[in-house]
């Protein structure tokens, strides 16, 4: 589990894309019939790796798929993710590592898996993105379908336009901060808060992403098997990668 999130970012984390979840959730559905993914006609089961607090998960159980598999690491997104499945009892959320998840699927069992909101930059190096793909392969029925979403960090920014506003009202400042390196980019959270009528806290945290190209994963879901491997712009300058299982 990234230390990040649940001791820091989960306590601000559907604020800092400021809009009212509904909102957040149907932008997710867009991005998903962007991606060509339509109401279920197989097993019916769709698997969110990664769900955050849960905007693809529950936009999925309006799509009508019956089961849900919700996944993620941190415990408060999993509790707040909660607080919106009362009308979506398809939804069922897992405390876990989502790699983990991925390889202990059952073969063949999962009609879509979605892996979104740059939740892909955040496994630990390339060989486990590669490893992730292959799995899924074996996880999904045949024209199972994959949808990726994620932040292309390829390109290195340079002196002040490093530091990126993420989202600010009268009583917080989220900002970040980038630092490259050849493989991975270092990302600073600072968080100013208000605590009086003048005065400020600041509080600040940091983790690592995964710099991949879009191509490159479009190349490795093509190695381990996917066919109809097409890439397009996704919402909040992400890039959505989709793929399906072939047939056996």
């Amino acid at each position: 589990m990234n230390p990040h999130y649940d001791g820091f970012l989960a306590d601000h984390y559907t604020w800092m894309f400021g809009a009212p979840y509904p909102a957040l959730v149907e932008e997710q559905l867009d991005a998903l019939r962007q991606a060509g993914v339509a109401e279920p006609n197989g097993t019916g089961l769709a698997v969110d790796l990664g769900c955050g607090s849960g905007f693809q998960s529950v936009a999925l159980a309006k799509m009508g798929y019956p089961s849900v598999l919700a996944v993620d690491s941190s415990a408060k997104l999993l509790a707040e993710l909660k607080l919106h499945t009362s009308d979506h009892p398809a939804i069922r959320a897992v405390h876990d590592d989502l790699s983990q998840v991925a390889a202990a699927l059952p073969a063949g069992t999962a009609e879509l898996a979605v892996c979104m909101g740059d939740t892909l930059t955040h496994l630990p190096d390339r060989r486990a993105v590669t490893q992730l793909f292959v799995d899924l392969y074996a996880a999904l029925a045949p024209d199972g379908r994959l949808v990726l979403s994620f932040r292309d960090l390829t390109t290195s920014l340079t002196g002040t336009s490093r530091f990126i506003p993420v989202h600010a009202d009268a009583d917080s400042i989220l900002t970040c901060f980038l630092e490259y390196e050849p493989d991975v980019v270092t990302v600073h959270d600072l968080l100013h808060q208000r605590t009086g009528q003048r005065d400020w806290t600041l509080s600040a945290s940091s983790y690592r992403k995964l710099r991949i190209e879009p191509q490159w994963v479009a190349d490795q879901l093509t190695e381990a098997g996917f066919r109809d491997v097409r890439q397009a712009p996704a919402p909040r300058r992400m890039t959505l990668v989709t793929a399906t299982r072939q047939q056996p």
